[in-house]
């Protein structure tokens, strides 16, 4: 929501450039709202709510009717449970709900962890946006295509995102007793949060780093306590059989295995000699941060990274990408923010669904992948606050005592904070999508489709990855 110093980001400038009066201002937000709802609700991308489905489906019959957890699959489909187990337990609730119920929490639960993320990457100046900016942002957030996907699929990416965001922001508020433990959630219930822990550990951060360890330990025995099957099961053999998640060469895949698998790539070694150059890459860029005391940036490399290494990343896994944004928008660099947002809310991978073969297909078929890798590269970092005390402690950043020639500042939390101009579907995003299911709009049977019909083939793959 901010700019350098603190100035006005991409909705305070265009706050500047709308109606002055309060009724033009209304009119103004009814009028996109509206736009909004009718792209929502008119551009087929209703998901059906497919992955709340498969975490109803598995809870149920592994608390109702004694099944197991792993063996169950959507009708219809070939798609289950792919999670930890720690996942399972943590999803309980939802063997006490009736389905619509389930749908109305999912959107409750993700509307609560964008409100808690959006918070985060505005600052502690938050309020002094107003209504109208904040209005013009939900707007703006509401067409971001991994955002839609999140709720009309009903994943927990964006809850797992508001987790990690909160221990960063303890951290670079210098309160760090508790950070870490949403780090630790968060990695014991998907695989890929577990990065950021290195990112604690390359920030010197030892004791936070240890307590996310511990933290996704205790959940992890936790599972295995609960059902010790399940977990001896997922940890030997689910967990290296990217087959059960999906194709790797499906366009919806924007990782770097994704990318290679499409070129008819799909060998371990390859894929392998890109990761470790892709962390070599974070380790390096993170460590300019992390010194400066830009844990904004470092946390946005992270979750760039993240997404590029982990062997399947599907769109709506690139919410991760919205601290890039935040970053972004932060060092004045709206146009080029503007743009890369612009073109994750076209959908525009999609146009190779059936043929991501040849230059066009490799350029355009993998574009948010490449978005994610220039993100990487070209991140702004290394711009300290006086402010803000930096992430990782460091000799020569040791403070001298104060003298009464010289008395000691305090530290204050992030007034500029980064914010994030691009952030999660707002509540009306969930709506929209519940009046096209209302309207009997039949959802791809693709759990990672788009405006496609489903894939010839179901998406099954003998290849065998490291998650």
């Amino acid at each position: 929501m901010t700019g350098p110093g603190g100035g006005p980001g991409l909705p305070g400038r265009l706050a500047a450039r709308g109606p002055r009066t309060g009724r033009g201002r209304l009119l103004l937000v009814l009028l996109l709202a509206a736009a909004v709802t009718v792209f929502t609700a008119t551009v087929p991308l209703l998901r059906g709510f497919f992955d709340l489905r498969v975490y109803y489906g598995a809870v149920h019959t592994w608390a109702h009717h004694g099944g197991r957890i792993y063996d169950y699959r959507v009708p219809g489909t070939g798609y289950g449970f792919t999670y930890p187990p720690f996942a399972a337990v943590a999803m309980l609730p939802l063997a006490l709900l009736g389905r619509t119920t389930a749908i109305v929490v999912s959107l409750l639960v993700n509307l609560a962890a964008l409100a808690g993320v959006l918070r985060v990457l505005a600052g502690a100046d938050w309020r002094r946006h107003g209504w109208y900016r904040w209005a013009l942002c939900l707007c703006l957030l509401a067409l971001f295509e991994p955002l839609r996907d999140t709720f009309g699929f009903g994943q927990v990416n964006l809850v797992l995102l508001a987790l990690v965001l909160a221990d960063s922001a303890l951290l670079a508020a210098g309160r760090g007793r508790w950070a870490g433990v949403g780090t630790g959630l968060a990695a014991a219930v998907k695989l890929t949060p577990a990065l950021f822990i290195g990112l604690l550990l390359l920030a010197g951060r030892r004791r936070a780093a240890g307590t996310a360890v511990a933290v996704a330990a205790a959940a992890t025995a936790t599972a295995a306590w609960v059902d010790p099957a399940a977990s001896r099961f997922y940890w030997t053999e689910a967990l290296w059989d990217t087959g059960r998640v999906g194709r790797l060469d499906y366009v919806s895949n924007q990782s770097l295995q994704g990318v290679l698998a499409r070129l008819g790539e799909s060998g371990r070694p390859l894929w392998a000699a890109a990761v470790l150059l892709t962390l070599s890459v974070w380790a390096l860029r993170g460590r300019r941060a992390v010194a400066a005391g830009d844990w904004e940036a470092a946390f946005a490399l992270t979750g760039a990274t993240a997404c590029l290494v982990s062997p399947i990343t599907w769109v709506h896994h690139l919410v991760w990408l919205l601290p890039s944004f935040a970053v972004l928008v932060r060092a004045g660099h709206l146009r080029i923010a503007g743009a890369l947002y612009a073109v994750l809310c076209t959908s525009v991978v999609w146009l190779w669904f059936d043929d991501a073969s040849g230059v066009g297909g490799f350029l355009g078929g993998n574009l948010y992948t490449w978005i994610s890798l220039g993100l990487l590269l070209g991140l702004p970092v290394g711009q300290p606050r006086a402010d803000r005390p930096p992430l990782a402690r460091s000799a020569r950043a040791t403070a001298h005592a104060p003298s009464p020639e010289s008395p000691a500042t305090t530290a204050v939390p992030d007034q500029s904070g980064a914010s994030s101009s691009a952030g999660a579907p707002a509540a009306a995003t969930g709506a929209a999508e519940a009046a096209a299911g209302a309207a009997g709009r039949s959802p791809s049977s693709e759990p990672t489709g788009s405006t496609c019909p489903a894939a010839a083939k179901p998406q099954s793959s003998s290849a065998r990855a490291s998650s």
